[in-house]
């Protein structure tokens, strides 16, 4: 049984160790553990101090059993915005991972990002799939990140099955001691998945007092491309700290090659406040330095953070970047190519007027894909699951649920027929109308009899 350790990265910058950990499922003794952050100067790597924590995984872990492998996606060092006493790479945080299942043993690795400073860590399970390529069986690995950037891999060997390029970013930092990355892997194929640069020429809203503070603050704040670090007078993100995809990841479709995942296009911004200018008594609540909330410390560090959806106003968030802000969409894995990509989920519930436009919201969880051609998904934060035809991206059916279906669906056969399950429990993140613990069951058509044969990863 491999496990990982929770840590609370956004709060200190001596968070927790990230260690892995296998442990005999029987007599629960402990066999081996990794520390996912190198902690002495060997093979070129700079080394990570002994204080630094983080690099845990949290997004779920794929295996080879076959093979003795697990495949671990990493979290990035603590704290999440500040680095400048962690200097280096900092792996093997913000990486896909192979160890040897029975041993620990490190056996291939690739940091997905440098140094990170962005909360940019790997967010979603691995895909683990065999895929047909050009005559051949590939064992292939596929990881998403919340970039929006799609890595696939020789799950074996770790070779890249795109090449992969290392290009230039930012490294001007208005940070004392901060030493950014000069590069960062891209992926040539496929096509980074969302949006992911912004202007004050992008700036939208409902009306034009919207618009006009959406430009303002752009105008303000730094922004740009993928990396524009954190800074003092604010930083924009986009795609914002959640994704591009996270939580859920994708599903494959072995048959046509097709990797299905839904993503966020939505701006964020994270602002670093000198410590001395936080509120002390604010700061001592649990709330402080959250997301929509005002500056909290980052503790052991000269810094406070202040961070949330950027938005002309405080509350409710309107995105300031025009939509759709949620997509489902599916790539072709073996040409690399985007299919096709389709907004996906309606506004009505968070309108003052329920009018459904087809905007898409926030979204939490995965898909899951039939052997018959269809994809079934919860996720989006307006009370209802779909399905789609995972050819065209055409929805074929809808049901509304007693609150928003944000987990991942499963799917079993009994008796001979086909049965999908959503759990309806709703998400505290994503737009609260109801915290409830439903499980709802549906029956695929008997003439229908798609048999199962993929899934989102194990």
């Amino acid at each position: 049984m491999v496990v990982s350790t929770t840590s609370n990265k956004f709060r200190s910058a001596n968070s927790v160790n990230g260690a892995i950990r296998g442990f005999d499922a029987r007599s629960g003794a402990l066999k081996w553990s990794w520390d996912p952050l190198v902690r002495e100067a060997k093979d070129g790597i700079e080394p990570t101090p002994a204080n630094v924590g983080g690099g845990n995984n949290w997004a779920g872990m794929s295996v080879d059993e076959e093979r003795d492998l697990v495949f671990i996606p990493t979290a990035s060092p603590a704290p999440n915005f500040w680095g400048a006493h962690r200097p280096g790479d900092n792996k093997w945080a913000n990486s896909i991972v192979a160890l040897r299942g029975s041993t620990g043993e490190f056996v291939w690795g690739f940091q997905t990002l440098h140094h990170d400073v962005w909360d940019r860590d790997v967010g979603s399970p691995p895909i683990v799939v065999d895929m047909r390529r050009d005559g051949e069986t590939i064992p292939a690995l596929f990881q998403l990140v919340k970039t929006g950037m799609l890595f696939s891999f020789n799950r074996v060997t770790g070779e890249p099955l795109f090449p992969i390029e290392e290009r230039p970013v930012p490294t001007d930092t208005d940070i004392a001691g901060e030493r950014l990355a000069p590069t960062q892997p891209f992926p040539s194929k496929p096509p980074v998945l969302v949006r992911n640069s912004i202007t004050p020429d992008d700036a939208w809203g409902f009306t034009a007092w919207e618009r006009n503070a959406c430009r303002q603050k752009i105008e303000t704040m730094r922004h740009g491309g993928h990396f524009e670090p954190p800074s003092m007078r604010g930083t924009i993100l986009f795609p914002q700290v959640g994704g591009g995809p996270n939580w859920g990841g994708g599903a494959f479709d072995p048959q046509r090659n097709l990797l299905v995942t839904p993503v966020s296009e939505i701006a964020y911004y994270v602002k670093l406040v000198p410590k001395e200018e936080v509120d002390p008594e604010y700061a001592k609540r649990p709330e402080a330095g959250a997301p929509m909330q005002k500056p909290g410390y980052i503790g052991g560090t000269p810094y406070g953070i202040q961070q949330g959806p950027l938005s002309p106003r405080d509350f409710p968030p309107t995105p300031c970047t025009a939509p759709p802000w949620n997509y489902l969409l599916a790539v072709d894995m073996a040409e690399g190519e985007i299919k096709w990509k389709v907004p996906f989920g309606v506004l009505d519930k968070m309108m003052p007027v329920p009018i459904p436009l087809e905007y898409g919201t926030p979204s939490a969880g995965g898909p899951i894909v039939t052997a018959g051609g269809l994809i079934f998904i919860g996720a989006t934060s307006d009370a209802r699951v779909r399905a789609y035809d995972i050819d065209t991206g055409e929805q074929v059916w809808e049901f509304r649920t007693p609150t928003s279906a944000q987990a991942t669906p499963m799917t079993y056969m009994a008796d001979g027929r086909q049965y999908v399950v959503f759990a309806a429990g709703g998400h505290s993140w994503y737009y609260n109308f109801g915290i409830d613990d439903y499980l709802l069951a549906f029956a695929l058509p008997v003439a229908a009899r798609p048999a199962t044969e993929s899934a989102p990863a194990p």
